[in-house]
This record gives structure tokens, C-alpha cells and sequence, in this order.
């Protein structure tokens, strides 16, 4: 389905949109559409790549006139774009909430100008029962895409949400600063608290996601991946077996444990073989039956009061499958 098409990426220079870019390359599209703010980053990315078909706006999701000038002729958008940090935002949180909400928005309105014909925006499991202001923001923004079916018009366009949980040595996250400390000879890691417990996905599952969820897509879902839980105390211990941990306070806005499918969304949520989508909850102009989707795979409804959290999870990675998992880093 991207042969020949021309696939724009918010966001693109960051780890899940270079990746995905590596990937989709694969598929033979006519062009890949880096949009993001970082000219430097744009520099050594098209130095990397060094492939004809890429293409980089510099520009910001904040500015949707700029937006509507990249997307002319784009085919597929994945909107990557977002302030992440938890306790950033917190501190920030009208910038959290330009970038990740009315940047949302933005991206909605550009594409339906240009008549793209798919958007898949990235959530987080923060955005579920949220209580930091990311989670908040990230939660809006579902809202907008889900509901940005019912303001299409005529037009033949589909937004959808993939929700994932913490990606393997992403920027910023917890692997690259362990690692770091170790390599500094650090007498200790810090653990926020040993309870603590995430839903765990690599980059390059993270991109398979997004692909299959462009072959799945009807508009309106937000699409759920089965995942391990891991719990930070054993990640420390796989990464640095050898250095206590110290328990240093959970950070502004963060959560003991992550949920992708709100027990009070049981109603709405179906689970297929691999994954489990949330069903909108408002009605659109057209009826959807999501319990099959465009691949013919069919779901059935979880039990009402259903929900999926990483510390109730049914599959565990042990020590030794973690450190496998970023040893492939």
C-alpha cells in the first residue's frame, strides 16, 4: 500500500522517526517527508540516509500553515511529533500543551485540507487515566484525532491512534541513562521505587505497529499491541548486577504503574490476537463494524471491567530477556 506513495513524518528525526523512515523505504514509496525543527538533526539525518526519495521541511506541528504547505501530495501521515518528557511538562506545561494539543489539531486540519488519505497518530499509556499534564495533553490529542472522522466531509480520510508503552533506549528514557551512569562508575542507580512496573516495546516493533495498523485501519480506533511488563528494579539489576540500587522518590507527575486500556473503556475495548483496540466512543456519519478489521481479522468484546495494566500483566520479562532485548540496541 506505500509503493508509490508519499508518506510524511512529523517528528522524523527523532528514534521512532528514523526508524520508521529506514523501514518504509523498504516499501518503494515515491517519497518519505521528514517534518521537524531541528536543522542540525535534519543535517546529519539526510547525511545517513543519503537516499534521493527523502525529502525535510523544517517547521514546527505548532504552525499549521506550514503544515498544509508540507503536506501537498502526501498520501499517509504518522504524527510522532510530541513534547515527552513527563517532568517537563509538568514544569512547562503550556508548551506541552501548544505542541502536543493544538499541534494535534493542526495536523488534522492540514491533512484534511490536502485530502491525505491516512493519519495514525502515536499515544502513550500515559494517556490513559492520565495524571500527569503529558498524559493529559496525550490524551486530548487522542480525543482529536479519533473524533477529526467526523469533520471529513466528503473526503475519504482515516484517523487512528496507536497507544504503546516504553520503547527500548528511545532518547531520554530509562536505558541510555543507566547505561550512561554505569559507563561513568557510578556507585549506585537510582530507582524511583521498587514497585514500579512498564509495559515494554522495542523501536522496531514500535514500527512494525504503525505499519500493520495502516493495513488494519477503518478511522476511529486506537489500536493496543499485547506486551510485556518489566519491572525497573530488575532492569537495574540485568543492566549493573553488581551496583545497589538506591530509591530516590517517584518524579513529578509519574506513575507506580502504566495502563493502556482503562478498566472504565472495557465496554469499548475488543481483543484480537496480538492486540486490542478501543472502539470510539462517540458515532460517526458512517457505521464501522471494528470488530473486523480491513485485514479480515476478527475481534471479540473483553469482559466488562476489563483492563490492561503493567502490573497485572500475564507476561513478564526476566532479567535475562531484558538484557537480551538491549544488547540488540
Amino acid at each position: 500500500m506505500f509503493e508509490n506513495r508519499t508518506i510524511l513524518i512529523t517528528g522524523g528525526t527523532g528514534s521512532f522517526g528514523k526508524r520508521f523512515a529506514k523501514e518504509i523505504l523498504k516499501y518503494n514509496p515515491s517519497k518519505v517527508i521528514i517534518y521537524s525543527r531541528d536543522e542540525l538533526k535534519q543535517f546529519e539525518m539526510a547525511q545517513e540516509f543519503n537516499d534521493p526519495r527523502m525529502r525535510y521541511f523544517i517547521g514546527d506541528v505548532r504552525d499549521k500553515e506550514r503544515l498544509i504547505r508540507a503536506m501537498e501530495g502526501v498520501d499517509y501521515v504518522v504524527h510522532a511529533a510530541a513534547l515527552k518528557q513527563v517532568p517537563i511538562a509538568e514544569y512547562n506545561p503550556m508548551e506541552a500543551i501548544k505542541t502536543n494539543v493544538i499541534g494535534a489539531q493542526n495536523i488534522i486540519d492540514a491533512s484534511i485540507e490536502n485530502g491525505v488519505k491516512k493519519v495514525i497518530a502515536l499515544s502513550t499509556d500515559k494517556a490513559a487515566n492520565p495524571i500527569n499534564l503529558y498524559g493529559a495533553t496525550k490524551l486530548a490529542s487522542d480525543k482529536l484525532f479519533i473524533a477529526g472522522n467526523n469533520i471529513v466531509g466528503s473526503k475519504e480520510i482515516a484517523f487512528s491512534v496507536v497507544r504503546y508503552g516504553n520503547v527500548v533506549g528511545s532518547r531520554g528514557s530509562v536505558v541510555p541513562y543507566f547505561k550512561k551512569l554505569i559507563q561513568e562508575g557510578a556507585k549506585y542507580l537510582p530507582i524511583t521505587d521498587p514497585r514500579m512496573t512498564r509495559f515494554w516495546i522495542t523501536l522496531d516493533e514500535g514500527v512494525e505497529l504503525v505499519l500493520k495498523s495502516f493495513k488494519r485501519m477503518q478511522g476511529g480506533e486506537i489500536f493496543v499491541p499485547k506486551l510485556p511488563s518489566m519491572k525497573i528494579v530488575d532492569l537495574a539489576q540485568a543492566l549493573a548486577p553488581d551496583l545497589p540500587i538506591k530509591v530516590v522518590g517517584i518524579r513529578p507527575g509519574e506513575k507506580l504503574h502504566e495502563v493502556m486500556c482503562p478498566k472504565d473503556d472495557s465496554h469499548l475495548t475488543l481483543e484480537f490476537k496480538d492486540h486490542f483496540v478501543i472502539k470510539p466512543t462517540i458515532k460517526f456519519n458512517k457505521e464501522v463494524d471494528y470488530k473486523i478489521n480491513a485485514l479480515g481479522e476478527r475481534g471479540e468484546e473483553v469482559e466488562i471491567g476489563f483492563e490492561y495494566s503493567s502490573d497485572k500483566n500475564d507476561w513478564w520479562l526476566t532479567k535475562e530477556e531484558l538484557l537480551k532485548m538491549v544488547e540488540k540496541i
